[in-house]
């Protein structure tokens, strides 16, 4: 490719990112500021197949490998928005899948922990995420419904699969004033997104509205 090549490829993923920024975001009431600009930063066609980079900036999911999905950038803004990072955070993700989510998040919070129940994800994730310089994000591989106990407590928590309700272990690893973010429904049927804060030792939850999300797989969670 030649260097024109890549400035041109470049520039065609900038143009997509901004509108994207303008059209599937601000337009659908993403505001804060971080968050826009976080997501203006992340090229998201560096973690989607090579197949599917031309659709990078739609505002849809894509297919990644092992059958599973990268969420559209829509999503992936909302929970960061509601999770109302300030950058001092620790942030658990529950779903690392392509590493996109914990790259945007690292730019949202002081330290990232991400974990995945597939191997191979993770490793791809773990590889990318070293390679585009996201150092301030920590892979794990394991059931994602327990949690990352040896790096608890986390000031946010943001799980990226439906669950059928809110894991304990979850609970268990929050700050006080902490927030989880978790859509909690029907394994297939969609899910409401949910939004629990610790305050005084109780639990208090809003109604974040209505998404879909692919099944929440775990001890805590829906069977394999």
């Amino acid at each position: 490719m030649t260097n024109s090549d890549q400035h041109s490829e470049t520039d065609i993923y900038e143009h997509a990112r901004e509108r994207m920024l303008r059209e599937h975001l601000r337009e659908r009431g993403i505001t804060d500021a971080r968050v826009l600009h976080a997501m203006r930063r992340v090229p998201r066609e560096e973690f989607v197949t090579p197949d599917n980079k031309r659709y990078a900036y739609n505002d849809c999911a894509l297919p990644i490998n092992c059958q599973q999905t990268i969420s559209q950038p829509y999503t992936v803004a909302f929970m960061c928005q509601a999770a109302q990072l300030t950058g001092s955070e620790k942030v658990l993700e529950i779903g690392c899948g392509s590493g996109y989510g914990a790259a945007v998040l690292s730019l949202l919070a002081r330290e990232v922990h991400t974990i995945e129940r597939i191997p191979e994800l993770a490793e791809q994730a773990r590889e990318k995420l070293d390679r585009l310089g996201y150092n301030n994000v920590h892979v794990y591989t394991d059931d994602g419904t327990l949690g990352v106990p040896q790096a608890a407590p986390f000031d946010a928590i943001i799980v990226t699969a439906g669950a059928k309700e809110l894991p304990q272990p979850y609970v268990d690893q929050l700050n006080a004033g902490g927030r989880i973010i978790i859509p909690i429904g029907g394994e297939y049927t969609g899910q409401t997104m949910c939004r629990f804060t610790l305050r005084g030792g109780h639990l208090d939850e809003e109604n974040l509205g209505g998404f879909a999300f692919v099944p929440l797989i775990g001890e805590f969670g829906w069977d394999r």
